[in-house]
């Protein structure tokens, strides 16, 4: 069975035998009176591998059943699709099953009769409406996992493209989400299913060498595992001890983020120690790091400090006597429980409490501003981009002044950190203290640091923090209040905007004739100027490339000096003029690349090719980006970096610098790194002209027989 196939059929005889093991009788006959409904409203529909629909309802049951979920979350799983793909009407199912399982079911069926102008809108819009239903009651979302689960499981009779694009959203958008909801079950599964998928090759290849390494050091971990064992046993300690690899996806993460190859990722084992009380825990930790030395850096205490989704354990790397790094986790019965089932595992809407278990508490924050997101967002696209970016896998933890802890996403600002405490306290912040110290707002903060943040009551937020926070609340709050400006202000400040770049071109509004200006308004489409300032004060056009459009004949390119881009003049960019245009040397764009535009506050457009390295960077910033392209017949000189690995041979760099000397390039500057005595690297910096120039030197330089492989530098 490959990790793309499931098992045996399973019926509704079995998960009926699940249910009966905590659910009472009258609730597992209306779980089997909704699967004859469900039966006979799928009847005549099958499942791409041929089987009758019904069978997939069943298999999302059952893996809610065997998270101990509610009745209605079992009855609503099995009826999921009705509404969607049968003709089966919502009010039908309030009439046979109540209100809550109608609401269930709605909350979970995808948005199929709207018109949309793209198929992203449209998966936007459903994922909008999915967490929008989830914030009323969160078993819709864990309906919906548990549904992405099953198509995961049965997903090899899906085509390729399609199998990848689902694998694709279910990496990027549900595992996050079952992370975020500590379901981590779900979200291993879904990883190693997901990359399974998607990189079916490398999968292939990882679980080979896992295979091959676990085989080896099995008998190894046996003997550590018998060795703590013994340990706990003599300080009277007990607990149950389980050792397990460590999942592929993970092992692939870490080494594609550490740039590491896989015999560099030692611990594939890891063992984990369930224990009944906390002061156990602690020490338990103790008799282990007295049997084996633990590695600097690697222990986190999770008991202390949980992460965001309510997860609680010791973390420690031991170094075992044979040569291996070896993780440990320990934790208690009820952390292990949350560990795997996360929110599910208090679940108690069958009594009508509230749990008030860390899980609960984290999830129903994260949902409340999901709700604030969802207010401030303009339309489903952006609600979106919010939510994946608030779906960060790494936290800091910092402190208020009064010594709450408070999880935010790594690489979070001071901004970040007052929209966390409160929508009114970032919108009136305006200096932060850093261990009591004031530090700009852009400041980003450090697990452990104390955090005291300084308002005002006029205070109003500012369009630059755009540039630097990365909290989906904060950007989307920001968003909502500089697209909500009063028009006149706006178009005040749009005025403003434009007077100051037209100015340091000695010009002025005033200055545009009124046929130059109605073509403009045509070319935008809009209707008068105070339209247009009004654009520009919303940030949605800049100011700049409007400057250069309105006074396209009139006005002669300005260099100025810029320390980390190359200047050429900005004619050689299509759509330009009247603009400062500089060349990133980070990957140094030549004639004929894919290019984009950044416009950069003070420096213009600065530009970069689409492959580039740092445009991450400025993902965050897309209202900032620029579609450009080169003027045909672009002439001129531009700088290129090349790396060549060569024999290490005397008189290698002559034969290569003559070589290009006949190409007709100019050789700007010359760096060796010796590799290993035999083998050299050298990097050379040319100004060629084009793409096609450079085409022309590496295929002359591949012509030397020193040369080994040529590859161009890039960001």
């Amino acid at each position: 069975m490959t990790v793309l196939e499931e098992g045996p059929v399973f019926l509704i005889s079995d998960l009926c035998d699940l249910l009966e093991s905590y659910l009472e009788p009258a609730q597992v006959a209306e779980v089997y009176r909704a699967y004859l409904f469900g039966a006979e409203a799928h009847e005549g529909q099958h499942r791409l591998s041929g089987e009758p629909y019904i069978y997939h309802p069943l298999a999302v049951a059952r893996i809610l059943a065997e998270m101990r979920m509610d009745a209605c979350s079992i009855v609503a799983a099995i009826l999921h699709d009705v509404i969607e793909d049968t003709t089966t009407a919502k009010e039908q199912l309030v009439t046979e099953f109540g209100e809550e399982v109608a609401e269930l079911v709605d909350g979970v069926s995808k948005l199929t009769h709207i018109e949309f102008e793209s198929k992203a809108e449209a998966q936007a819009e459903n994922f909008r409406k999915m967490m929008l239903a989830m914030v009323r009651d969160i078993r819709v979302i864990l309906i919906k996992l548990a549904d992405r689960l099953h198509n995961m499981r049965t997903l090899g009779v899906m085509r390729p493209d399609k199998r990848r694009r689902i694998a694709r959203e279910t990496l990027e958008t549900y595992a996050p989400i079952a992370s975020r909801l500590g379901i981590n079950s779900v979200r291993l599964e879904l990883q190693d299913l997901g990359f399974a998928a998607y990189h079916p090759m490398r999968y292939q290849v990882l679980a080979e060498a896992v295979r091959k390494a676990c085989g080896h050091r099995k008998e190894v971990v046996l003997r550590v595992q018998s060795a703590i064992q013994e340990r706990l046993r003599q300080e009277n300690l007990s607990g149950e001890i389980d050792g397990r690899e460590k999942h592929l996806y993970s092992i692939y993460k870490k080494m594609r983020n550490k740039n590491v190859s896989f015999t560099d990722v030692m611990d594939v084992f890891a063992l984990r120690i369930v224990v009944d009380s906390v002061d156990t825990c602690y020490r338990v930790l103790g008799a282990v790091h007295n049997l084996y030395k633990p590695m600097p850096g690697k222990f986190k205490d999770y008991i202390a400090i949980p992460k965001a989704n309510g997860y609680q354990s010791l973390h420690t790397t031991l170094l075992s006597p044979y040569g291996f790094p070896l993780e440990v986790q320990i934790r208690t019965e009820d952390m292990d429980k949350v560990a795997r089932a996360g929110i599910a595992a208090h679940w108690l809407y069958k009594s009508g409490e509230e749990s008030h278990s860390i899980a609960q508490a984290r999830a129903r924050q994260w949902l409340s501003n999901l709700l604030e997101m969802q207010k401030s967002a303009g339309d489903s696209m952006e609600f979106l981009e919010n939510v994946k970016v608030d779906l960060f896998p790494d936290e800091v933890y910092v402190f208020t002044p009064k010594g709450e802890i408070m999880e935010l996403p790594r690489g979070a600002t001071a901004v970040d950190f007052a929209y966390a405490v409160h929508t009114d306290v970032g919108k009136r912040c305006v200096a932060a203290k850093v261990e009591r110290r004031l530090v700009p707002l852009h400041t980003k903060l450090q697990s452990g640091q104390s955090v005291e943040v300084i308002t005002a009551p006029g205070a109003r937020p500012n369009p630059t923090w755009l540039n630097f926070v990365v909290t989906g609340k904060a950007r989307a709050t920001i968003r909502h209040y500089l697209k909500n400006l009063k028009r006149d202000e706006s178009v005040a400040l749009g005025r403003r905007m434009l007077e100051k770049a037209m100015a340091a071109h000695e010009r002025h509004l005033d200055d545009v004739s009124s046929e130059r200006l109605r073509a403009l308004l045509t070319e935008y489409k809009l209707e008068t100027l105070e339209d247009l300032l009004a654009e520009i004060g919303l940030g949605n056009r800049m100011a700049p490339l409007v400057t250069g459009t309105l006074m396209r004949d009139q006005l002669v390119p300005r260099q100025e000096p810029d320390e980390s881009a190359d200047q050429r003049p900005s004619l050689v960019i299509k759509g330009t003029e009247g603009t400062v245009v500089s060349f990133a040397k980070c990957c140094r764009p030549i004639p004929g690349d894919h290019i984009l535009g950044f416009l950069t506050a003070g420096r213009g457009v600065v530009v970069h090719t689409q492959t580039c390295k740092n445009l991450s960077e400025y993902r965050k910033r897309p209202e900032r980006w620029l579609d450009v392209e080169w003027e045909n017949g672009v002439e001129g000189d531009f700088p290129v970096d090349i790396r060549i690995e060569v024999a290490n041979q005397r008189g290698v760099l002559a034969t290569l610098a003559a070589n290009v000397a006949e190409t007709g390039a100019n050789i700007d500057n010359v760096s060796l790194e010796e590799r290993d005595g035999v083998h050299a690297a050298i990097f050379l910096t040319l100004s060629v002209s084009g793409r096609r120039h450079l085409a022309r030197i590496i295929r002359r330089l591949r012509t030397v027989p020193e040369v080994l492989k040529i590859t161009r530098v890039r960001g």
